[in-house]
């Protein structure tokens, strides 16, 4: 692979994936994004990395990296369709910048557990996501414009990605390695 990049997806990268804040970017046609203040669950983001790598001076670079591992876990982990839980961390943050697609209206409230269910349409559609690097809000973001690439319609399920998103990032299944990039897509070496 003459033009690949390849990229080490590790223990500590999963475990930052997998506190990883889905919110909902409301730009656009809309799409999930990592929220911006509280990326891997609190707003002291440098805290939450070091709290897993253990290393106190690589934070930044350490975040940046996980856009590639973001885009090598929705490209490779597996999860079964299914109905699914989980604690909605959005409950506690600003909704100012991001949203969620549980938000009440009226009230500003959101739930603090979200039951999902989570189809093989979802999951589909996961692996199409198209992936930005949101440098205004120095996160990982998917495309507003055109969330699953090129010419793809927006389908019914497409405000459900945030919920589904959320699920697949917290219990996808996938390990450590090396990956390899051919084009746009990651898979394993």
């Amino acid at each position: 692979m003459a033009d690949s990049t390849t990229f080490d997806l590790t223990l500590e990268r999963i475990a930052l994936i997998r506190r990883m804040v889905v919110a909902w970017n409301p730009a656009g046609q809309g799409a999930p994004i990592v929220h911006p203040d509280a990326p891997y669950g609190s707003t002291d983001r440098d805290g939450d990395i070091f709290n897993v790598t253990g290393d106190d001076d690589g934070a930044d670079e350490e975040h940046r990296a996980l856009g590639d591992a973001l885009a090598v876990f929705i490209h490779n982990a597996v999860l079964k369709p299914g109905r699914y839980a989980y604690h909605n961390t959005l409950a506690k943050l600003s909704s100012e910048d991001v949203g969620d697609v549980f938000r009440d209206e009226g009230t500003g409230e959101t739930p603090e557990h979200v039951t999902f269910d989570v189809t093989d349409e979802h999951l589909a559609l996961v692996r199409k996501l198209n992936i930005v690097w949101d440098d205004g809000r120095d996160v990982p973001a998917f495309d507003t414009a055109e969330p699953y690439g090129a010419g793809t319609e927006i389908p019914a399920v497409h405000h459900e990605m945030q919920p589904a998103l959320q699920i697949f990032l917290r219990y996808g299944d996938l390990g450590p390695g090396p990956f390899g990039k051919a084009g746009n897509r990651w898979s394993a070496v």
